[in-house]
């Protein structure tokens, strides 16, 4: 057997692929699944949180800068470990999926405030005071006026910043989260072959190239024309 034949029998074994498809496959609904639930909770809960701060009451604008500065500085990974391992000894067993959901969207939740919050104050004050001359209170001027010119600026920042969160969930593994990457390394256990770990990456770039593609497009799409 030449080096070129070990290296396709290591990397490519056709039998072992097709032996553990169905856990990769099984591992990928897991991932959209928890994706989906992190984008959307992250995002949502990040907008308002910046929707609160916006408010401009000093005290809890000081709990919001300080919990985002804290979730943006720790590692997910840590965060992950923290809840899971963490939370039984208060009286909750959180399962490793709804640990790496929670730890997850906690980040982007953070990331994304930050963003949503750059884009309102970047709004001319201009816009503020011909809307309220109008006669809008403040709650219409922020919902009517302000925040749709700013979430045309936060698209950007906030697709790359949520691709890049949304990956993470490969961190599940070590919380035994039947993910993509833990569905791949258990089958590398088992077989002796890294055979799996080629069907898992194939199973991310299926997974996330499409999403990278669409992301450029609502960016060039919603973005300011110059």
């Amino acid at each position: 057997m030449t080096g070129w034949d070990k290296f396709l029998d290591a990397f490519f074994n056709a039998k072992v692929m097709a032996k553990y498809l169905p856990d990769i496959v099984a591992g990928t609904l897991l991932t959209i699944e928890l994706a989906i639930l992190i984008v959307f909770s992250g995002i949502l809960a990040g907008l308002l949180l910046a929707l609160v701060r916006s408010l401009s009451i000093r005290p809890l604008n000081l709990l919001i800068i300080f919990v985002v500065d804290v979730l943006r500085s720790l590692p997910p990974l840590v965060i992950i470990v923290l809840l899971y391992f963490g939370l039984p000894s208060a009286g909750w067993s959180p399962s490793g999926f709804m640990s790496t959901w929670l730890s997850l969207s906690l980040v982007l939740m953070a990331f994304s405030e930050e963003i949503f919050w750059a884009g309102i104050t970047s709004i001319h004050k201009g816009q503020w005071e011909a809307a309220r001359s109008t006669g809008l209170g403040f709650g219409p001027t922020l919902i009517n006026v302000i925040l749709p010119q700013a979430l045309r600026l936060t698209i950007a920042p906030l697709t790359n910043r949520t691709i890049a969160i949304t990956k993470g969930t490969a961190l599940g593994t070590v919380v035994a989260l039947h993910e993509i990457l833990g569905m791949a390394s258990s089958a590398v256990s088992n077989s002796y072959n890294p055979s799996p770990l080629i069907l898992g990456s194939a199973a991310y770039l299926i997974l996330f190239i499409p999403v990278v593609i669409a992301a450029r497009w609502i960016e060039t799409k919603y973005s300011w024309k110059r």
